[in-house]
C-alpha cells in the first residue's frame, strides 16, 4: 500500500469537525491500513483488475485551473432548471454554479460539509451507520477522507414533488488526483422523494457526437461531458448511504459518465424500514475501470426493493456491478434486472447476491442479468447467486449472454431497413426495457436520448 494515503490523512484529520466524526475517520484509516487494497485472489474482486489504481499515486484533488461556467454545468442536469442541483467540482461544493430554489418546510438540501457545520444533529444518527468501514477497503478509505458530498433530508409525511439532483464533476486538470464524495439521503417515515446522483468528467467524447438528440416529439437535451482538455487519469471513490423510513418511497437514479481514462469506485448502501419502497436505476457509461457495489437491506416486513441497471462499454472499458439484497424479515419483495451492452474489447462484470434469512418467510425475490455482446472480443463474467435459509419463499435467478438474434435482423432487412440501422435499433430496444422503468419522466427522456446518442440511434 502506498504511504501517500496516510500522509494525506494526517493533514485532513487536523481539520475542525464535530467530535463524533473524528473516530469515524480514524476507524476508516485503521481499517484500510489493516486490510490494504483487494488482491486478485480476493473472490469479490478477482474479475475487477484494480492494479492501475493500486500502483497509482493519487493526490487529493485541487480547485480547477479555471472556474466552470454555470451554462456548462446546466448541460449536466437531468431535468428543468427549477429542480435543485448541487454541483461539486473536484470533490468540493460549488455554490456559485448550483441551483438551490426554495423547497417545502422541513426539506434539507445541503452540502455535507455545510450540514456538518450547521446541522450536525441531523447527520450524526446516520453517517457511517450503514456503509460500514468493513464493507470494502475503498469504503474504509472514503470514511477516512470524509469532507464533502450531498446531504438530503425529506421530513416525515411530505410528498416532495421536485426531484433533487447532485452532480459531481472532475475537471481534466486533475491528473493523478482523487476525490472521496460522501452522500447521505434520509427519507423519513411516510415521505416520497426522487434523487438523481451523477458523476462526470470534463474531457470531451472522442466520437464527436452532438449534445442534442431529436426523438419523436420535441427535442430533448442530453446531458453531456464538458469541453475537451487533455486526457487525465483520476480516481473517484464515492460512498452513498440511503435511509428509507417506514412507509416511505424513494426513486434513486445514478448516472456514471466519468472521463474515458478515469477510475470510478463506488459503494451505495440502502437501509429500508417497514413498508418502504426503494426503486433504483443505475447507468454506467464512462471510465476506464468502474465498479459500483449496491447493497439494500430489507430490514422490516412488507418492504420492497426494485433494482434496475444498464452498462454500455466499448474499446477496453471495464464496467462492474456488484449487488446484494438482504431479506432479513418476512413478506418482502425484491426485483432486480441488470443489463450490459459490450462492444470492442470491453468487459462486463455482474455479481448479484440475494440473501434470505431463516426469519424471512414469504420472500418473493427475482434476479435477472442479461448481456448483449456486439463484438467477438467483448466478454462478461456474470454470477447471480441465491443464499436461502427459509423454506417458504419464491426466489428465482438467471443470466443470459449472447449476440443479436438473426430472426429480428432478417425481419427488419426484409422490410428494406439497412443492416447497420437494424442492429442499432435492436440494441437500443434491448436497453430500453430497463430505461422505461424510470418513473420520473424528464429523467427517463434525458437518459433515453443519451443512450440513443451513445448507440447512434435516431428516431
Amino acid at each position: 500500500m502506498n504511504g501517500t494515503w496516510q500522509d494525506d490523512f494526517k493533514a485532513i484529520i487536523a481539520a475542525r469537525v464535530p467530535a463524533w466524526l473524528k473516530p469515524l475517520r480514524e476507524s476508516g484509516m485503521a481499517r484500510f491500513v489493516a486490510a490494504g487494497f483487494p488482491l486478485p485472489r480476493d473472490e469479490e474482486w478477482r474479475f475487477t483488475p484494480i492494479t492501475p489504481i493500486v500502483r497509482g499515486v493519487f493526490q487529493p484533488a485541487t480547485p480547477p485551473a479555471a472556474p466552470l461556467a454555470r451554462a456548462e454545468v446546466e448541460r449536466l442536469a437531468y431535468g428543468p432548471e427549477s429542480w435543485p442541483q448541487l454541483v461539486f467540482v473536484n470533490g468540493r461544493f460549488a455554490p456559485e454554479i448550483s441551483t438551490t430554489p426554495a423547497l417545502p418546510a422541513g426539506v434539507v438540501v445541503l452540502s455535507l460539509a455545510e450540514a456538518l457545520a450547521r446541522r450536525p444533529e441531523l447527520v450524526e444518527p446516520h453517517l457511517g451507520r450503514h456503509a460500514a468501514v468493513e464493507s470494502t477497503p475503498f469504503t474504509a478509505l472514503n470514511a477516512a477522507f470524509i469532507q464533502d458530498g450531498a446531504f438530503v433530508l425529506v421530513p416525515a409525511g411530505l410528498n416532495l414533488e421536485t426531484p433533487i439532483q447532485f452532480c459531481f464533476v472532475t475537471t481534466a486538470d486533475q491528473h493523478e488526483r482523487v476525490t472521496h464524495p460522501r452522500n447521505l439521503i434520509v427519507v423519513e417515515d411516510g415521505a416520497r422523494a426522487a434523487v438523481i446522483e451523477s458523476y462526470h468528467g470534463t474531457e470531451g467524447r472522442k466520437d464527436g457526437r452532438t449534445d442534442r438528440t431529436t426523438t419523436e416529439g420535441p427535442s430533448v437535451a442530453v446531458p453531456s461531458v464538458l469541453p475537451s482538455f487533455r486526457p487525465s487519469v483520476y480516481l473517484t471513490n464515492a460512498v452513498t448511504e440511503v435511509v428509507v423510513g417506514e412507509g416511505s418511497w424513494l426513486e434513486h437514479s445514478r448516472i456514471q459518465r466519468e472521463s474515458e481514462s478515469a477510475y470510478h469506485i463506488a459503494f451505495s448502501h440502502v437501509h429500508q424500514a417497514r413498508g418502504s419502497h426503494y426503486r433504483s436505476f443505475s447507468l454506467a457509461m464512462g471510465g476506464a475501470i468502474s465498479r459500483h457495489n449496491l447493497h439494500t437491506r430489507l430490514g422490516a416486513p412488507e418492504t420492497e426493493a426494485l433494482l434496475y441497471g444498464l452498462s454500455i462499454a466499448e474499446a477496453k472499458q471495464l464496467v462492474d456491478h456488484h449487488t446484494a439484497i438482504f431479506h432479513d424479515q418476512p413478506n418482502c419483495r425484491s426485483w432486480e434486472v441488470y443489463k450490459s451492452i459490450l462492444d470492442g474489447e470491453s468487459r462486463g462484470v455482474f455479481n448479484g447476491k440475494v440473501y434470505v434469512t431463516p426469519e424471512a418467510q414469504k420472500t418473493d425475490a427475482k434476479q435477472t442479468n442479461r448481456t448483449l455482446l456486439l463484438s467477438e472480443r467483448a466478454r462478461v463474467d456474470t454470477k447471480p447467486q441465491l443464499e436461502i435459509f427459509a423454506d417458504d419463499v419464491k426466489c428465482t435467478h438467471g443470466a443470459t449472454v449472447g449476440y443479436l438474434d438473426d430472426l429480428p435482423l432478417f425481419y427488419f432487412r426484409s422490410r428494406g431497413l439497412p443492416e447497420e440501422r437494424a442492429r442499432r435499433l435492436l440494441t437500443f430496444a434491448f436497453a430500453a426495457e430497463v430505461i422505461d422503468e424510470i418513473r420520473v419522466e424528464p429523467v427517463r427522456l434525458a437518459l433515453d436520448a443519451m443512450v440513443r446518442e451513445r448507440l447512434g440511434v435516431s428516431a
